[in-house]
């Protein structure tokens, strides 16, 4: 059964057919629900959404179906953001989808006060129980609108993978990705900045004085995202990592608007 399994996956052109394999058998209930799994997913349904959950940062993230999938390179987002962070920090995590990089940053670093938010119903109601453990909050809205007027000016670290694909590259994406999860999540507008604009814009209103956002680009999109963060009065630096493909912008505010008493 194993090697039938396997020279499916791969002839439906999945890379890593044997670890697949294993990792269906293993969330297969029967051998009903087994083939029915390995169907699905030489269809080209993500793995993860077959399964229900996403390995990330070591941790066993749930991804329900339609939901954007954590990729493996936005580790290297979280491994930032914990450097910077301090016990007891006020962190957001915008754009959250499943609430991957939130609940990550709360295993990595002791006592944050976890706030995340997603435009996406389907996305919130994941995040919701992958954050529930760090007692996190999970809002839904657009960016910023739902957040709690009182975390203006106190957040600490501010996480946002927005989306930042040029819309006429979504075509050109994985078929997992274009077919399985959400527009909304991979869709950054004509030059891929178009959230990533927003978020900036309204980040120093939200920060804390020293506190950081840190945002997840492409290496092209670079000096784009260097000069939208300096116009919105944020110190910019690029952060990057060879073996996981990763580009992160880091951007420190050097007032904000401070509303701790």
């Amino acid at each position: 059964m194993f090697t039938f399994i396997v020279t499916r996956l791969q002839a439906a052109g999945c890379i890593f057919a044997e670890d697949e394999t294993r990792l269906l058998i293993s969330a297969a209930g029967t051998p009903a629900e087994l083939s029915a799994m390995v169907d699905q997913r030489v269809t080209g349904l993500p793995l993860e959404h077959i399964i229900g959950w996403a390995e990330f940062c070591g941790l066993r993230i749930a991804v329900d179906p339609g939901v954007f999938v954590p990729r493996r390179r936005t580790e290297f987002l979280v491994r930032e953001a914990a450097a910077l962070a301090r016990r007891g920090a006020v962190v957001v995590d915008l754009c959250c989808g499943s609430g991957a990089l939130g609940a990550a940053l709360a295993a990595a670093v002791e006592h944050i006060e976890l706030h995340a938010a997603d435009i996406d119903p389907a996305a919130v109601q994941c995040a919701h129980r992958n954050i529930a453990a760090a007692g996190g909050h999970v809002y839904e809205g657009d960016l910023y609108e739902p957040l709690p007027a009182a975390l203006r000016g106190r957040v600490d670290v501010l996480l946002a993978n927005v989306p930042y694909v040029p819309t006429d590259a979504i075509g050109l994406l994985p078929p997992e990705a274009r077919l399985h999860e959400a527009r909304m999540a991979l869709d950054g507008g004509a030059d891929g900045l178009d959230v990533l604009r927003r978020v900036v814009a309204a980040a120093p209103l939200w920060l804390a004085p020293g506190g950081y956002l840190l945002v997840e680009t492409s290496e092209r999109q670079v000096p784009q995202t260097l000069d939208i963060f300096e116009r919105s009065g944020l110190i910019p630096q690029v952060a990057s990592s060879d073996e996981l493909d990763a580009t992160v912008v880091i951007g420190a505010n050097p007032n904000g608007q401070n509303t701790r008493q």
